[in-house]
């Protein structure tokens, strides 16, 4: 059976596309002409690809699946699910009101294999760069408890809580970045423009200058004779940068340094922790094995110090130890945290200690993201102001030298 990509127009009159398996193109015509489709296009999924790869479509360029739009499908889907129509009636209701393109062919597929025999969480795993390990582990749990709406419910929670994390952490950095990158656009245009200018008059006296005057002159001489040179530099020093953090070792030294940089490493620990307890009560709450669980749950910290903490205890609650134990032995999560963890282990109630940990933490994220943003603003002003002045300091002293050399 091939997959095929078609084009058509609905019994309303709209053009709309869409992707569906079919063992022919005659099949799929009649297929679709079942759902009141009448296809003007059509071609498999391999030619669609090498056409896609001729076409630069620079609006799909801009609409990446987001979590946020995954978050909101699966709320949906869940309140369908819950007023008891069938999940692949559901799923049609849902791709029919749907905008984001390749959300809609991913479901489009899934919906198809589902009216095929396959099980949701199996048709989902052909998208995995849509609907990640979790995502998939916890529809799986779902299917086979009987729970799936009540699953979707909570593991649309979950993807709202990540996506909000994400965009604090985002919107409180977005502000200096914003002001570091124009100061140093600032910085930049005094010392190509503005220093060359004020400097050429140092040129008609034979007056020695300050070693500081004399720094600032080369700067801006390197600066406007070899930008290019230092924009390449800089360019190859990014690459290289992120080619040494993406190999196995250099990300290992990389997370390992950040979590012992003042205040940063603790806020990294922080959201680690909230994600993390966030994860593990969303999964356990929704009957994934303790096991599975953890392992999911090793994947979305996103440090791979802290992985390799979760790795080891992981290995130790296979041998029969606690969760909580191993923990505290690495010393990386907080000793309330396994405090909590060993509470609602002996008392049997983990995931609602967790959901506590995870809301505990969750509010202390906020309070320090907001700290160190009060923070780094001044910080970037008073820097930047030094710099400035320094110029300035550095133009203005020889001028009333030689203010006083012509006085005399």
């Amino acid at each position: 059976m091939a997959v095929y990509a078609w084009r058509g127009i609905s019994a309303k009159g709209r053009n709309i596309k869409g992707v569906r398996d079919a063992d022919n193109p005659k099949a799929l015509r009649v297929l679709l002409k079942r759902d009141g489709i009448l296809v003007t296009e059509m071609f498999e999924e391999s030619e669609a690809r090498r056409k896609a790869s001729r076409e630069v479509d620079f609006k799909r360029l801009f609409q990446r699946v987001s979590t946020i739009d995954i978050a909101i499908s699966t709320r949906q889907l869940a309140t369908l699910l819950k007023s008891g129509i069938p999940l692949v009636e559901a799923l049609s209701a849902l791709i029919d009101q749907l905008d984001q393109p390749e959300l809609k062919a991913a479901l489009t597929q899934t919906r198809d294999r589902v009216n095929e025999g396959t099980s949701f969480a199996d048709a989902l795993r052909a998208h995995p760069k849509i609907f990640g390990h979790l995502f998939v582990n916890m529809v799986a749990a779902g299917e086979a408890s009987g729970t799936l709406d009540a699953v979707l419910s909570r593991l649309a929670d979950f993807l709202e809580a990540q996506a909000k994390l994400k965009n604090k952490v985002f919107a409180a950095l977005a502000y200096p970045a914003f002001m570091a990158l124009m100061s140093l656009g600032i910085i930049f245009i005094m010392m190509v423009v503005v220093v060359p200018k004020v400097t050429a008059i140092f040129d008609d006296f034979k007056q020695s200058l300050p070693w500081y005057t004399s720094l600032l002159i080369w700067v801006s001489d390197t600066v406007t004779s070899w930008w290019w040179l230092i924009l390449i530099l800089l360019v190859g020093a990014v690459f290289g940068f992120r080619r040494w953090r993406g190999s196995p070792d250099g990300r290992k030294s990389w997370d390992k340094m950040v979590l012992g940089v003042p205040l940063v490493g603790r806020l990294v620990v922080m959201i680690a922790v909230t994600r993390f307890a966030r994860t593990l009560a969303t999964l356990l709450a929704s009957g994934v094995p303790v096991l599975n669980a953890m392992e999911i749950t090793r994947n979305v910290l996103g440090n791979t110090e802290l992985m390799r903490v979760i790795e080891e205890a992981r290995a130790s609650v296979r041998e029969g130890e606690s969760i909580a134990q191993p923990l505290r032995r690495s010393g990386r999560f907080p000793p309330i945290v396994t405090h909590m963890i060993a509470i609602g282990e002996r008392s049997g109630q983990l995931e609602e200690m967790l959901e506590h940990v995870a809301s505990a933490y969750d509010t202390q994220v906020d309070a320090r993201i907001g700290a160190m943003t009060a923070l780094l603003e001044p910080v970037i002003i008073v820097v930047m102001g030094g710099v400035a002045a320094s110029i300035a300091f550095s133009i203005l002293m020889p001028l009333l030298q030689i203010n006083e050399f012509v006085g005399q």
